[in-house]
């Protein structure tokens, strides 16, 4: 690891002061500090965040509000979060390890680095590490790649769990900056590769996550979960995974939300398989027949064309699952 200066500061107002180019905010040191090891994040500065005010869990106007310094573990256990919105408390028990959810925080959780392993090798070419030098993965090794959002210069996927429950429930994050606050939807906060993968979302120099706001869904209270499948029962990323409510009128789909992680360069927002769903009778093959559209556009790699398949397959089992259908 290379020498670094460490500051430790108690307002927010002293953090974005401390912050400059080639600085990093430190939480629970989970991604950062691995990231470090590996020579992968260099930062010359790394500025403590853990003693600012930016922790709570609270409804506020019927919308739950989540500090961003909250550690994965007690917003999974919080009473709140349990009782509104148990999709977001499935997604974070099923993250990680233990020993990581009690030291991740939230906002930690959403600027976590892919896991593929070109990115964290440095002796690998990476675009997302070095711009221009070109993409290994598109060509070599893939299978846990991603097969929506990929570019000619990244197929990395994201690896946050919580982050696809909280792009199914259209949460926002709050940003905070020497200039104030702004609010990003998560589905924007995050962007596509393209031709510049190293850019992964919309924060500007300095800017640091402060809130995370999901609106009230009362109706996803009940009917509603989160499915990941992967190669191991713990400790391990998903292959697919997917964040689905079903708001149902006697039989019949009313709303729906769906989003899905493992297969997009992002938390990857179905839309277009939420839009067949509505109106239609919540059985079996009408979950498969929408589940269909989850695939428009996939681009899958050598190793990776199983995820189509699969992504559709978990769609139908999360909507069984949350319409109380098995």
């Amino acid at each position: 690891m290379r020498a670094f200066d460490y500051a430790s500061p108690s307002t927010v107002t002293d953090a974005l002061e401390l912050a400059r180019p080639g600085s990093a905010f430190l939480a629970g040191g989970t991604t950062l500090v691995d990231l470090m090891k590996l020579d992968v994040l260099t930062p010359d500065r790394v500025i403590d965040v853990n003693g600012l005010p930016l922790k709570g869990i609270r409804l506020h106007a019927g919308a739950l509000r989540i500090g961003a310094l909250e550690r994965m573990s007690d917003v999974a256990a919080h009473p709140v979060v349990t009782a509104t919105h148990p999709m977001i408390s499935r997604a974070l028990l099923l993250s990680a390890s233990g020993q990581l959810r009690n030291m991740a925080s939230i906002g930690g959780n959403l600027m976590q680095r892919t896991r593929c392993d070109y990115f964290r090798d440095v002796t690998s070419a990476c675009n997302k590490r070095l711009p221009g030098s070109g993409c290994p993965a598109l060509t070599g090794i893939n299978r846990g790649h991603a097969v929506l959002g990929t570019s000619d210069a990244c197929a990395a996927t994201h690896a946050s769990d919580v982050a696809v429950a909280f792009a199914a429930l259209e949460a926002q994050v709050v940003l905070r900056s020497r200039d104030g606050d702004r609010t990003v939807p998560l589905e924007d906060f995050y962007l596509l590769p393209g031709r510049t993968p190293e850019r992964e979302n919309v924060l500007g120099p300095g800017e640091l996550i402060a809130e995370v706001v999901v609106p009230a869904l009362p109706w996803a209270q009940r009917n509603s979960t989160y499915l990941k499948i992967r190669d191991r029962q713990s400790y391990e990323f998903a292959l697919t995974s997917v964040a689905a409510a079903v708001h149902l009128k006697r039989g019949v789909v009313q709303d729906v939300r769906l989003a899905a992680g493992g297969v997009g360069t992002k938390p990857w927002r179905l839309r277009a398989v939420e839009e067949r769903l509505k109106g239609g009778v919540a059985m079996e093959r009408t979950f498969a027949d929408a589940a269909e559209s989850a695939v428009d556009g996939a681009r899958p790699l050598a190793h990776n064309a199983f995820k189509t398949s699969l992504l559709k397959r978990a769609i139908v089992r999360a909507l069984l699952d949350a319409a109380g259908a098995r």
